[in-house]
């Protein structure tokens, strides 16, 4: 088994690591470990955790997992609302697509780690892109098949899910409070994620299934 630690911003990408990425991997001779990002210490005390901080903690992290000999580290980190001091996005290049801009910060941030064992990933725009794969499994899982239809009309006014934008109000996630304000993220999340399945996932989100197809071929 080679052992491949997954660094995340939280506790909805820890469940989703645990519960949905984590038996398909072990099939293919992976053991995924998943640790979210500690955004505060206070001594004495666990560390705080949660979210995308500065990016010295991100580093720190990461640097502390590769030092712990796995056969990879990798991130599953939201593209929305990333930090600015994040390695690219100062030198973002005008244009392109959604997948150009993942894929500039992406290399800047592998670059700056500086590991060939690091593969870095964000996830497009955010982890609620991929509920999009199947609109119907958000509204059964919240029991309110009455927005079925809302929801599938947001994933078809777009190529892909991944390419739902990233502005402060249409964002997936607030797209999916807006509609169904019940939705609570870390429970509910991971649970769309389960009833969908991975191949429903990764035949609408390229950015994810090549990500995905990097840690399988390990």
């Amino acid at each position: 088994m080679k052992r491949v630690l997954v660094l995340v911003e939280g506790q909805t990408e820890e469940t989703f690591v645990r519960h949905v990425l984590a038996p398909h991997l072990w099939e293919r001779g992976k053991a995924p470990e998943v640790t979210r990002i500690a955004t505060k210490q206070v001594q004495g005390r666990r560390a705080f955790r949660g979210g995308v901080p500065v990016f010295s903690k991100v580093e720190r992290d990461l640097r502390r997992l590769l030092d712990s000999n796995p056969a990879a580290v990798t991130t599953l980190f939201d593209y929305y609302a990333l930090p600015d001091d994040f390695p690219g996005k100062k030198t973002l290049p005008s244009g392109g697509s959604c997948f150009d801009r993942a894929a500039h910060i992406e290399h800047a941030l592998g670059a700056k780690i500086g590991d060939p064992r690091f593969i870095p990933n964000l996830l497009l725009h955010e982890f609620e892109a991929l509920l999009f794969a199947e609109p119907s499994a958000i509204a059964a899982v919240l029991l309110d098949e009455s927005r079925s239809a809302e929801l599938s009309a947001i994933a078809a006014g777009h190529a892909s899910p991944e390419e739902i934008d990233d502005g402060p109000e249409t964002h997936p996630c607030r797209r999916i409070e807006r509609l169904l304000p019940g939705y609570v993220k870390p429970l509910q999340g991971p649970r769309i994620a389960e009833r969908i399945g991975l191949p429903a996932i990764r035949g609408r989100c390229r950015h994810f299934d090549a990500w995905l197809t990097k840690i399988e071929a390990l």
